[in-house]
């Protein structure tokens, strides 16, 4: 099962260079403080690299999946016998 990050958009872009500002939007943020729970790949590795002093990155726990019962099927009516 891939990890999962929540990333927080923490510090404004305002004065960055525009591939920052480009990179901010591509991960979703349109304003501080926004937090998204993303599983974490290489594309978004790479894109965090590249703007990091800017966000917050955090382990987030994944539960694990949980069995589900058997559906309970009703139990079916036993034929009458008919004497011959």
């Amino acid at each position: 099962m891939s990890e999962r990050m929540k990333i927080t958009y923490v510090r404004s872009a305002i004065g960055r260079h525009y591939k920052q500002k480009r990179t901010i939007a591509a991960l979703g943020f349109t304003k501080l403080h926004q937090s998204r729970v993303v599983d974490w790949n290489d594309s978004l590795k790479g894109m965090t690299l590249k703007v990091i002093h800017l966000l917050d990155i955090e382990p987030v726990e994944v539960p694990s999946p949980k069995k589900k019962a058997a559906p309970k099927t009703k139990p079916q009516p036993k034929e009458k016998k008919k004497d011959e």
